[in-house]
């Protein structure tokens, strides 16, 4: 149960893996013998002193093996303690209570160990994901490669139902994959194979999520063909495992406290106890008794519950996430969220699906919808722009099929919008400034005026010379973002307020649709920063939720920093103190309820062990309690205090 910083490389003994928790059994079962001989048989003493004895062995082997470690290191920890404590009990003749404390003394270890070990087995089933071996292309067929030899753009093939071995992007086949391992997402994402095989991504933060794959997944019932764009040990996943095996050794704020309070704490307790020993000179006692009740305080004042009380359940709230593609960079952030009453949202691509959609098409002056949306596929289809793709996308799928009219001659004029030539005749989209020397009907400016107001970029369309009609894009809030901010309302989120470049227009017509109270647009990123900063004062706490690209100035100088996707963007797994790795908002009110958890229950354990410790000591020193009752109360919040951390575990936000 020592204090925290066990780092067994067990030397595993003749029982294999759990020698430690059969020693401890076996001492108990010798301290058992030992004491039903004493009472009930007219035996020699030294029969049951054998039994204690082996007791003593069996209880003391590890505690002894810890204590020398740390001695060497130059540390009198709670192991030196208890070997102490074990030592005066027999030189007093105590020897069924000196075997008693080592034996809970061991069981507690060997208890706590496995526990941690069960923590730990969660975090490190995410390092078995990544299948070994590869099926590598050759020719015709394929070879099995182990998956650390695999190059940049070799080509691998993808068996139904198996795992994916490698990051990279679908060239051949299509297939529905389970992203669960990585993201948290339930629910298998389609992929396809990408247009083109000559493709070529500037980054692989630029391959569109229908082609892009992370190694560890699984594949659903179809072969694909997928070529590799980063190495193993480079891939999302083995990058996931180092921060989560790095994440363990961040401490908590509540962690760096009873750190700095054992320090003081342990050697006052060797002192306390040094003076206890003279107590006879002063009170009409025998030596014997104080030494005696001196080793009671020992053994009630080792502050073991205390040691373990926020690691055990920092690691269990950590492998819990971990589970659900939540992950949290160490103790500090998952504590912080869980105090926290304040969020910031940036708004595209968090709040907003991140791209614009096509939402309104009015025909004016009796031309059809069909024929409006033709022209404008027709002149938009030869632009680059976002907002040109996005109207030929929307438009040719409502157009189904139809033939296009092909335009030439495209002229793009900046902040006002293009034109072209179509069948002869000339065609303007843009907005009012490209209309200048026209009039336009006041009707028709109103129109565009209520689209603004809802948050909408508009455009008029212009052929030969008459209007034919007004478009309206946007980029649409997700689906699930108004559902998720009244959960979060509902966990306890006081204060919330979305962020963005955009123009205050914009922004507040998306916090209209998704109930966001308050939100501040026209921002640039140092901007961010500084309206972070600003809450900051008022709150104090305060989490920033972006998907992590240009976010990252803000996320950092807030007090946590959360990014979304980030499975799919480098930037916010590095940025970030917690990485949702599904493009998700929903696995927010997961991962804050999660972390209220983890907090009240490092709250609850930190109570228990010094509540437990501030009893014994007076109990002890008052000859209340003696050392068989100190030890039991002792073990037994140690073990309540693991036990508590260990329902993390389990822990499910149902509403």
């Amino acid at each position: 149960m020592g204090s925290g910083h066990h780092h067994h490389n067990h030397s595993h003994g003749i029982f294999g893996k759990n020698t430690e928790m059969y020693f401890a059994i076996l001492s108990g079962l010798a301290l058992l013998a030992g004491y039903l001989v004493e009472t009930f048989q007219d035996l020699h003493f030294n029969v049951s002193l054998g039994f204690y004895l082996a007791a003593y062995f069996f209880g003391g082997y590890f505690v002894l093996r810890e204590a020398i470690t740390e001695i060497s290191k130059g540390k009198f920890e709670i192991d030196f303690l208890m070997i102490v404590a074990a030592i005066g009990a027999g030189f007093l003749g105590k020897w069924a209570e000196g075997s008693l404390l080592l034996f809970l003394f061991s069981l507690g270890h060997a208890l706590e160990h496995y526990a941690m070990g069960k923590a730990r087995k969660s975090i490190a089933a995410l390092t078995d994901l990544a299948p070994k071996i590869a099926l590598l292309k050759k020719g015709d067929g394929f070879q099995e490669v182990g998956i650390e030899t695999l190059q940049l753009g070799d080509i691998i093939v993808i068996k139904p139902g198996t795992k994916i071995s490698a990051d990279g992007f679908v060239v051949k086949g299509s297939s529905s994959v389970d992203q669960s391992p990585i993201t948290g997402e339930s629910i298998p994402v389609d992929k396809k194979a990408v247009d083109n095989l000559e493709v070529v991504f500037a980054s692989t933060n630029d391959i569109p999520s229908e082609h892009r794959v992370f190694s560890g997944t699984i594949n659903g019932n179809n072969t694909m063909e997928v070529k590799v764009t980063r190495i193993a040990s480079d891939s999302t996943l083995s990058r996931l495992v180092t921060m989560v095996q790095e994440a363990q050794k961040q401490k908590s704020p509540t962690q760096l406290l009873t750190d700095t309070f054992q320090k003081y704490y342990v050697p006052a307790v060797i002192l306390l106890v040094v003076l206890l020993n003279f107590v006879f000179l002063v009170i009409d006692e025998t030596w014997g008794e104080s030494f005696y009740r001196s080793m009671a305080v020992l053994v009630a004042a080792s502050p073991c519950a205390l040691a373990i009380s926020t690691p055990s359940a920092v690691l269990s709230g950590i492998a819990r996430a971990a589970r659900r593609g939540v992950l949290i960079k160490g103790g500090r952030p998952l504590e912080d969220l869980g105090n926290l009453t304040a969020l910031a949202f940036d708004k595209t691509g968090t709040l907003t699906e991140g791209k614009p959609k096509l939402t309104d098409v009015i025909p004016l002056n009796d031309t059809s919808e069909t024929e409006l949306l033709k022209i404008l596929v027709a002149v938009e289809n030869l632009s680059n722009h976002p907002l040109a793709k996005a109207i030929v996308r929307d438009g040719t799928r409502k157009l189904n099929d139809a033939v296009f009219p092909s335009a030439d001659n495209l002229e793009e004029i900046q902040g006002k919008g293009i034109k072209a030539v179509l069948e002869g005749k000339e065609v303007r989209i843009g907005n009012l400034k490209i209309f200048d020397s026209t009039v336009v009907d006041p009707k028709i400016e109103a129109q565009i005026e209520s689209l603004e107001k809802d948050g909408k970029t508009s455009m008029l369309v212009q052929h030969d010379t008459s209007f034919i009609g007004i478009i309206g894009l946007m980029d649409v809030p997700r689906k699930k973002a108004k559902a998720t901010l009244q959960k979060l309302r509902q966990r306890g989120i006081k204060s919330m307020v979305m962020l963005t470049g955009d123009n205050q227009k914009v922004a507040d017509a998306v916090a209209r649709q998704i109930g966001m109270p308050k939100a501040l647009g026209s921002l640039l990123p140092h901007e961010k920063v500084a309206a972070v900063k600003e809450i900051m004062q008022q709150e104090n706490k305060l989490a920033m939720i972006g998907d992590g690209v240009n976010d990252a100035p803000a996320m950092a100088n807030s007090t946590v920093g959360i990014a979304m996707g980030a499975a799919g963007s480098d930037v916010a797994l590095e940025t970030a103190d917690i990485a949702l790795m599904a493009d998700k908002l929903e696995t927010l009110p997961f991962a804050i309820a999660l972390s209220r958890k983890a907090s009240s229950i490092i709250k609850q354990n930190l109570w228990i062990s010094l509540g437990m410790v501030a009893l014994l000591i007076p109990a002890t020193i008052l000859n209340w309690a003696n050392i068989g009752v100190a030890v039991a109360f002792h073990e037994g919040s140690t073990l309540v205090v693991v036990l508590n951390a260990l329902r993390l575990l389990a822990f499910s936000d149902k509403d």
